[in-house]
């Protein structure tokens, strides 16, 4: 499936603006551990956040769920429910294909903001790399 072209940002740069919670990056958290395990309870995934998490910042159970929904309503994830141990019925997701494309995009996206990060981080603290030392590509941000 070939994707739109974000009037933002342009067609050399994945979209950005319906990734959510951006600010806590659970997305692409959730998205990423859902590909490591296959298949995952909520619970199971809130109790292996910390683990995987891209920032400090805490994440609510509230906002996971939210997440996971988001996620299944855009064709991301797909859940079913679990009755085979006996006890209540748990609701099971895992990644779909185009969730793993998704997966594909965050990655670029972050990786494209861990080079601002680091350029900014630089600059910041005056640790700056002489340009006439780096290629056009590490000049313009296309490699790490």
């Amino acid at each position: 499936m070939k994707r739109a072209v974000c009037p933002r940002h342009g067609p050399d740069h994945p979209c950005t603006c319906a990734m959510g919670n951006i600010y806590r990056f659970v997305e692409p958290v959730l998205l990423l551990m859902l590909k490591e395990k296959g298949r995952s309870y909520g619970y199971d995934l809130a109790s292996d956040l910390s683990e995987y998490a891209l920032t400090d910042a805490q994440v609510e159970g509230a906002a996971l769920y939210r997440t996971l929904r988001r996620l299944e309503s855009n064709g991301h994830v797909k859940s079913s429910w679990d009755t085979s141990n006996g006890g209540p019925a748990r609701r099971v997701y895992s990644l779909t294909s185009m969730g793993e494309q998704h997966l594909r995009e965050w990655a670029e996206v972050l990786g494209n903001l861990g080079t601002a990060m680091s350029k900014f981080q630089r600059k910041a603290t005056g640790n700056r790399v002489k340009r006439q030392n780096l290629t056009p590509a590490q000049r313009h941000g296309r490699t790490k």
